[in-house]
């Protein structure tokens, strides 16, 4: 028997929820302002540490950021400034995913650098607020997920654009219970949404050369939302002739992108939200593990840098979060430091990550007190980068292991 209450109660929920994404659509077609860093007197960088881990791996990384803006920094052009309130004890204290006070600092600020933050899950001992990470997208309409992947030996050179403000976690915090035997999640697709993360992606590949695109949706199936991605794909494609593209199903791409014989072909890859949450995990393994990756939230005003992994409060209780690996936040550094033009900066970071995370290695990360601290390796890396023949042991270091990986 259909319980006709519930129903009702259902439909006036799905009500306010549309509503909502409509207004939304709104303020998305209303704002379109960009922000050019070149062109500004003083970048502001607010330095978030968010909680467990992540101030710690957090500090780690602003002393090497700090150490590479130096100059930038004594000059005045950059102002770094350190912005608390993103603990679960504070967000929880107000309800809310991110505090009132806590965004007015960050709506300040042209570039976030960001630690882990605890989301909490069902049966925590913490209320179900919303992902700090979801609210900071949504709020600072930061719609481009962007996170490199990169296996030099292996020929992997992977960039993925996963959109970051619709799909399946959207709404992930507004399902609903419609009764005792149904609950129900959404899923959202529009299409100003959907095109400006599809043209940034084909955008890149036009800009770096690169010139492969790859989309991956599950249209087959969810034919409605993915439909709609990969029919706008479709045709923002053919404004960019000297591109070529073509589509995958995340199923059958989760196992491309570890077959050796098809992992060097692809490129640059467009996912909605879902499927590049789980296919850029997958892509930080194979690079070595999710502490290798940093991730770049891009938006036309603001941008946020982080690590791609959790706060892992059990280091903290366990007195270990000075030993946590700050890798994936240093590499959030050398996004940031690309994305602000200073890409000579960039690329010796990158080089120096790889040389003390997989070739040299005379430090080692093992998140206990028979490993290095976060500090440590942040010097270690530092010295690195100041070797004045840093391209020459890269380039030395790749050629040997690709040499030994085909004997």
């Amino acid at each position: 028997m259909v319980d006709e209450a519930a129903v009702k109660r259902a439909q006036e929920h799905f009500g306010k929820l549309l509503k909502k994404q409509m207004e939304r659509i709104d303020r998305m077609n209303a704002n379109k302002d960009v922000t050019d860093l070149s062109k500004l007197k003083k970048i502001v960088i607010g330095v978030c540490g968010g909680d467990g881990i992540g101030p710690y791996i957090c500090n780690s990384a602003r002393i090497v950021m700090e150490h590479l803006l130096a100059d930038r920094i004594k000059s005045g052009n950059i102002e770094v400034r350190t912005i608390d309130g993103l603990t679960i004890e504070r967000r929880v204290e107000v309800m809310k995913a991110i505090p009132d006070d806590t965004l007015a600092d960050l709506r300040k600020c042209h570039l976030i650098l960001k630690g882990p933050t605890t989301t909490p899950k069902k049966g925590d001992p913490w209320p179900n607020i919303e992902s700090a990470n979801v609210a900071m997208r949504k709020e600072l309409d930061l719609f481009a997920n962007v996170r490199p992947v990169k296996v030099p030996e292996l020929g992997i050179d992977w960039i993925f654009f996963r959109e970051n403000t619709e799909g399946s976690y959207a709404l992930g915090s507004d399902g609903i219970d419609v009764n005792d035997d149904l609950a129900i999640d959404f899923c959202v697709a529009t299409t100003i949404g959907t095109e400006r993360i599809i043209r940034a992606g084909f955008e890149h590949a036009k800009r770096t050369g690169l010139n492969y695109v790859s989309l991956v949706t599950k249209a087959n199936v969810v034919k409605t939302t993915d439909g709609k991605f990969l029919s706008i794909a479709e045709k923002v494609a053919k404004e960019y002739p000297g591109v070529k593209w073509d589509d995958w199903f995340i199923d059958i791409m989760t196992a491309k992108l570890i077959d050796p014989y098809r992992q060097r072909d692809f490129k640059v890859m467009v996912l909605p939200n879902l499927y590049g949450d789980i296919l850029t995990d997958e892509a930080a393994q194979i690079q070595g593990g999710v502490g290798t990756a940093g991730s770049a939230n891009i938006g036309s005003k603001y941008s946020m840098f982080e690590a791609i992994h959790g706060s892992a409060p059990r280091m903290v209780t366990e007195g270990r979060a000075q030993y946590a690996d700050p890798c994936s936040m240093i590499k959030a550094v050398a996004l940031m430091l690309d994305h602000m033009g200073e890409t000579a900066k960039a690329k010796k970071l990158e080089m120096a990550l790889d040389i003390c995370t997989q070739f040299e290695k005379r430090l080692v990360m093992t998140g206990r007190s028979n490993g290095a601290t976060g500090d440590e390796f942040a010097k270690y890396i530092m010295d690195t980068i100041a070797r004045p023949d840093l391209e020459k042991v890269w380039d030395k270091y790749v050629a040997d292991a690709v040499a030994a990986r085909k004997k």
